[in-house]
Parts: C-alpha cells; structure tokens; sequence
C-alpha cells in the first residue's frame, strides 16, 4: 500500500499571521523558519525542521515590498534543495499581477516573469485567490488553484437583507465579476465606465444603469489607492443610491486611501486578510479566508474535487 507523503505549513514574514489561521483550521501548527539576514539586506530564510519527503505547503503573499516575493522563492528553492517531496506556493495575495499585458510600448509583463520565477525556484502548484486576470493562470506550466473572494462574499451580502440590491462594477474590466454576482444574488447590475489620466489617476467616470433608490455594492479584486470606488460612490450617491457598499478581496490601501474611504459616502467595505491592513477605519470590515483555504488545502491534498469552492 503507498504511503502517503507528510504534510507541512510554513509561513513567509509577511504572512505569519495568515498562515496561522489557516494551519488552526486545518488542524495543526505552522513549521519552523528563520531567515539570516545580512547588514546589507540580503536574506536568507531556512527551516528549522525536516521536510524530506513532505508536501510543503508555503503561505506567503507577495504584496510590497518586493523582499516579500524573494523570501517566498528562497523559501521554495530552500524546500526543494532539503528533499521536499512537493513543495505548493499559497499566495493569497499574487503582487504584480496588474502587469498581465503590454498595454503600452516597451513595458514589462511583470505577472509572466513572477510566474517564471516561481517555476524556476521549483514550485509544483501555486494557489492563489482573485488574480487580477484570470488568464494569469496560463502564465504557469503548474496547476494553478484560483479560488474566488466571492466564496465568502456572496453569503456575507445576501445576509445584509438589502432591499433593493444593485451590483456595481467600478471598471469596465470588473463586468465579468460583477454579472457573476448579479446572477448569484439574482439582482440588478450597473457599470462604472472611467478614463484613466495615468496609473492610479482617475480622470472621469460615469455611471451605466439606473442608481436610484438602490442599495449598491460595488465588488472588486483589489482596493489601491480606494479612488475609483470612492469617485463612483459619490457619482452613484449624488443619482440617488440610497446606500452604498464595497466587498474587495485584496486591501491594498495605498497612498490616500483610508483618507478617501474615511470622507466617502461609502458606508462600510469588506475584505479579506490577504494582505494586513495598515490602519483602523470604523468602516472597513475583515472577513478571514482561513476556513477556505484550509478546506481547499485539505481536498487537494486528499485528490478531492475542489469545483464546490467556487462560487464566481
């Protein structure tokens, strides 16, 4: 009879945090790992256990800076060189996965050289949640697990009770994600077309759909610098929403966001703890994907089918 190969959690720096959840949901702890640093920044990371022979499991999201990338492949290559039998990247959060095409002359294709990266580090499977892009997945000659914020999402707003539910795309990119959830909750959706000056610069933005006396929730992959949600929230208030909501799964919140969500007509924003907040706000709510993740972990590594996790 073959025996099934052990498995292991261990966390990035960045992710410590996270990985702890998703280890107590699943049932064990996360490994121990150190990492050397040198007096002029150069990391080393090790692991302070066995894992020959494991199936490794490498919970790290790769938000700024990029040191937190770096660790997580130092971390795979640490892995595979100790024997590991499989070593998988959890990455809740996959940073630079905005650049997933040449939209200007002479630019980098930052998500396909991150997918390279991870392949020669020797990573066997990466999972990962809302990629900025689903055809980010193709990037990899590994399975690829792209779980969906909308497992969570879905159930959180339809136990809001909102009496007249909307769902609003911020972007014209945002539709496909946006009609999944309208035909999830069986609801109206409206599209927010806007001009961009540069990256992160809103120019214009105008509304497609009637707001009127509607409960919108605006659904998104990632939350930056909060200035596209937070100029269709006031366009959308000023046409009459009667309320407005945000789900996003990735909290970036850069730059003036929290000052934008603070002065909004927004009146709460959920996400998920991809990536740590950096600051409080009274109207951001945190919903764990620990439990999702766990489970999802568990099937794959029992060869179970993981099709009921998605919801998208």
């Amino acid at each position: 009879m073959k025996i099934k190969a052990p498995i292991k959690f261990f966390a990035g720096r960045a992710s410590t945090y996270l990985a702890e959840k998703i280890a107590k949901s699943y049932g064990t702890e996360v490994g121990k790992t150190s990492v050397l640093e040198f007096s002029d920044g150069e990391i080393q990371p090790y692991f302070e256990e066995s894992v020959r022979g494991c199936i490794v499991f490498l919970i790290q999201s790769t938000y700024p800076p990029s040191d937190n990338l770096m660790e997580l492949l130092l971390m795979i290559d640490a892995a595979k060189r100790a024997s590991a039998f499989q070593v998988v990247a959890v990455m809740p959060y996959l940073g630079y996965a905005r650049q997933d095409r040449k939209d200007k002359p002479r630019c980098s294709i930052g998500a396909k050289l991150v997918a390279d990266l991870l392949t020669a580090a020797g990573v066997d499977r990466i999972m990962t949640m809302d990629l900025h892009a689903d055809q980010i997945q193709g990037f990899f000659n590994v399975p690829v697990d792209h779980l969906y914020g909308s497992a969570l999402f879905v159930p959180y707003i339809k136990n809001l009770n909102l009496e007249n539910l909307a769902i609003a795309a911020p972007d014209m990119g945002g539709t496909k994600r946006a009609n999944a959830y309208a035909r999830f909750l069986n609801c109206e959706m409206v599209i927010c077309y806007k001009l961009r000056k540069k990256a992160n610069v809103v120019e214009e933005i105008r509304v497609i759909g009637d707001v009127q006396d509607k409960d919108i929730v605006i659904v998104d992959d990632m939350i930056d610098t909060a200035g596209t949600i937070c100029l269709a929230a006031k366009l959308m208030k000023d046409e009459g929403a009667r309320s407005i909501r945000v789900v996003g799964s990735h909290p970036v919140l850069s730059g003036p966001a929290y000052e934008r969500i603070e002065k909004s007509p927004i009146s709460e924003i959920c996400v998920t703890d991809t990536i740590p907040l950096k600051n409080h706000s009274e109207k951001i709510k945190v919903i764990s994907i620990a439990d999702l993740f766990a489970d999802v972990i568990h099937k794959v590594y029992k060869y179970k089918s993981i099709s009921n996790s998605f919801i998208a």
